[in-house]
């Protein structure tokens, strides 16, 4: 009689580097396993390890990779070899699904420590033990979960990667676990600041810069990743648009899928801020103007002048184009209106030639005026101040960090010729290396803030700069003949509000400092156009001309 030998594959798997520490761990799953094949009399064939990996859900490279050998014609192996049924899935339907996907194939699942058979009663248990598996999964995460949260709102760090420009240190030690914080990191915290520089300022030669051109600048001026990688547009803009560099870092933000966790669930941490709120609000407001999503490129290159900028101030939805009298009469109206009747908005039409020429007057006669622009920017220009001197100080402190590590270097090595230490210390070694890495990186972050506040102070606005500027945008904002240079307006205004009885125009008084600091000149726009971004509107904290 001739005994037919099954072959067996084991899969191996842990959740996490501390569980690979106890008695789930590798190792001690695979010696288990192997002792168990050959107990059997099973010939082993493969084995599948997966480090690190949950069991929750079939995303797991080695697992795939199983299934698939599984599966195939004829199937390299009879028997699946698992420590427990929680090491090949923890959700009871999964769980079914891939034992019968492998039972097609002629391959059973196998348990060491919870051996079934194959009749029903059997079949029920397992099915009763993968619940409670499943239970038991979705209650770990829930404590650790909870557990972490309570972590954070003590102000301390879980454990992950800390964003570019922080590090972790050692806050305190509660018996053998070491609680951690954040800290600003001195090698790359002027890489962070450096990319919000670009994507508010410019360089010095350009204006505010997009995401992609701030990855190219950056790759081009020498300046990596903290793995000494190159930039992506994806670690640009995950740079920007997170709240943590504002010093408030949001714990358990985003759930599965990447959505949203409701407000009650999300725990905030105070950090040390890198960058100012101001600077990372207007930095938000310019990338989503730029944002494709918000609304076509066809309403800003519209043929009208509001286009893309009115609004109603009742329902603030747009307000759309519409014509009478066979197209000899334009209108704007409220398209909530429009599409809803008055259930909708009650809101207005207004013809556009009067209101075209509404706003283009108010920014000829109230804004375009030296006193008016002074008055306006004051607080622009102090807040300009403020980070001068900030920057400054910022400068004088990579200054000495820099002089620091190059005298700590000149004892090394004086140390070395006299004998004390030696040069073939690994250790030492190490040490010079770091300082030097220190020094070199603080000179270069101190010739770049030098160089930025350079360009900052060539942008310099004088009192016959904001004469010059409003005479000449005066002069052509209108078109001989009639008409208004549409780009001209939206560099000064962003928001266009109509109401009963007034017109709000709203502009931000960042946005007018980048126009006047930009020094048109003849034949030459008044600055950049900003893209169009509905009902958008700062801090209110620019002008509000009534209509008479």
């Amino acid at each position: 009689m001739t005994t037919i030998i099954q072959r067996a594959a084991l899969y191996l798997r842990v959740s996490t580097a501390r569980q690979a520490e106890h008695a789930v761990s590798l190792p001690d799953q695979q010696r288990q396993g192997e002792a168990y094949c050959e107990a059997r009399g099973y010939q082993l064939v493969e084995t599948f390890i997966e480090p690190g990996a949950t069991a929750t859900n079939d995303r797991r490279p080695e697992f795939q990779r199983m299934i698939e050998a599984g599966t195939s014609k004829p199937a390299p192996f009879d028997v699946v070899v698992v420590h427990s049924f929680s090491r090949f899935f923890r959700d009871h339907f999964e769980l079914e699904f891939y034992i019968r996907k492998l039972a097609k194939n002629g391959v059973r699942l196998v348990s060491i420590t919870q051996e079934m058979g194959d009749d029903p009663m059997h079949n029920m248990m397992r099915q009763i033990m993968a619940l409670f598996d499943e239970y038991q999964s979705k209650e770990t995460a829930k404590h650790v979960l909870r557990a972490m949260r309570e972590n954070a709102r003590q102000g301390f760090w879980n454990g992950s990667l800390p964003p570019i420009g922080y590090r972790t240190v050692v806050a305190e030690q509660r018996g053998a676990k070491a609680k951690k914080k954040i800290e600003i990191d001195p090698l790359h915290a002027d890489t962070v600041r450096r990319i919000f520089s670009l994507a508010s300022q410019g360089d010095g030669t350009n204006g505010p810069m997009g995401v992609k051109a701030i990855a190219t600048w950056l790759n081009a001026n020498g300046i990596t990743t903290r793995d000494g990688g190159r930039w992506g547009v994806g670690a640009v803009h995950q740079i920007l648009t997170r709240s943590t560099y504002t010093g408030r870092h949001e714990f358990n933000r985003t759930g599965k899928g990447r959505k949203r966790n409701p407000a009650s669930e999300i725990v905030v941490v105070d950090v040390p801020a890198l960058i100012d709120q101001a600077i990372f609000d207007a930095v938000q407001a310019r990338m989503k103007a730029r944002n494709p999503r918000v609304a076509p490129p066809q309403v800003v290159g519209g043929p009208t002048l509001l286009t893309g900028l009115i609004h109603c101030a009742k329902c603030g939805g747009a307000m759309t184009i519409r014509t009478g009298k066979g197209g000899r009469y334009r209108y704007y109206t409220c398209s909530t209106k429009a599409r809803q009747g008055v259930t909708g908005c009650t809101g207005m039409t207004v013809p556009m030639e009067k209101l075209d020429d509404l706003v283009a007057g108010h920014l000829e006669d109230r804004l375009l005026q030296p006193q008016r622009l002074e008055t306006i920017l004051t607080s622009v220009l102090d807040r300009r101040e403020e980070r001068t001197t900030r920057k400054r100080a910022h400068i004088a402190e990579l200054n000495k960090r820099a002089t620091e590590a190059d005298q700590r270097l000149k004892r090394l090595f004086d140390a070395i010729e006299s004998g004390i230490a030696d040069l073939d210390d690994a250790d030492l070694k190490d040490r010079i290396a770091t300082l030097k890495a220190t020094r070199d990186q603080a000179r270069v972050d101190a010739e770049r803030a030098i160089a930025s506040l350079d360009s900052s102070g060539r942008k310099s606005i004088t009192p016959d700069m904001l004469a010059s500027f409003a005479s000449t945008a005066r002069q052509r904002i209108r078109i001989e003949g009639g008409g208004y240079r549409r780009d001209h307006l939206r560099a000064l205004a962003q928001h266009v509000e109509v109401d009963e009885g007034e017109v709000r125009i709203i502009g931000s008084k960042s946005r007018l400092f980048e126009v006047l600091a930009g020094k048109p000149g003849p034949g030459t726009k008044l600055g950049p156009v900003p893209s169009f971004v509905p009902k958008w509107c700062t801090r209110q904290d620019s002008n509000l001309w009534p209509q008479d």
